[in-house]
């Protein structure tokens, strides 16, 4: 699964990353070492152009009578996009990037976790492959919301964890966002692990436990002491 992710980069280099039309970030941007769910994160949705929008990480269905059901969906597993009811639909249509510049995960070995910080060697910013949904309460308060896409490991992360989030590469983004792309047999073939030789892993400070924890000592290694 992918439980907390980061997005530290400055606000110019994810505009020119993702080709954003502005410069400017929105208000009250700020470097982000960990991101948790239920909280907002950025993300772009599916549109003839990259539109930057703002969503709770933590997929609301349309249909769901209670908001709170986005705390048990963080993650969608790829192998259930095309079966379960709260994906279908968005898979064809409301198809996201949730943008990133690592992620942690924890290697469990006995009764002990080790959490770990996965980015790329680049250090650039990447995208997640998500979906978004709009929820509409019945005071007609509106909550917008997504998911992060989860696929098997990569050699890099097989011996952290059986599963990582989906990085989608350069390549693959456009096809992704492209409204006109609505099969899933042409978008299933993007869901795959990204590149193991292009990313690093290193132990971080077991404080990144803590949800609340958001400084910039989440991603420095640390040698247990």
């Amino acid at each position: 699964m992918c439980g907390r992710y980061s997005l530290t980069i400055d606000f110019q280099t994810l505009a020119d990353e993702f080709a954003l039309s502005f410069s400017e970030p929105p208000r009250g941007w700020r470097p982000r070492y960990h991101i948790a769910p239920s909280q907002p994160v950025p993300i772009l949705v599916s549109q003839a152009k990259p539109n930057l929008d703002i969503a709770v990480w933590g997929l609301i269905p349309s249909w769901s009578k209670d908001p709170s059901i986005g705390q048990r969906m963080i993650n969608a597993r790829q192998e259930t996009l095309t079966v379960k009811p709260s994906f279908k639909g968005l898979l064809r249509s409301q198809r996201c990037l949730v943008l990133a510049d690592g992620f942690y995960e924890w290697q469990r070995k006995s009764l002990r976790k080790t959490p770990y910080y996965i980015r790329l060697k680049s250090g650039r910013p990447f995208a997640f492959a998500g979906l978004w949904s709009h929820w509409v309460g019945p005071d007609g308060s509106e909550i917008r919301s997504c998911t992060i896409i989860t696929g098997k490991p990569n050699s890099l992360l097989q011996p952290i964890h059986d599963r990582m989030p989906v990085i989608l590469p350069r390549g693959s983004r456009e096809q992704w966002m492209d409204p006109a792309c609505s099969q899933a047999r042409d978008l299933e073939p993007l869901l795959k692990p990204y590149n193991a030789d292009q990313m690093e892993a290193y132990p971080v400070s077991p404080m990144v436990n803590s949800s609340g924890y958001d400084e910039s000592a989440c991603v420095k290694p640390f040698d247990g002491q």
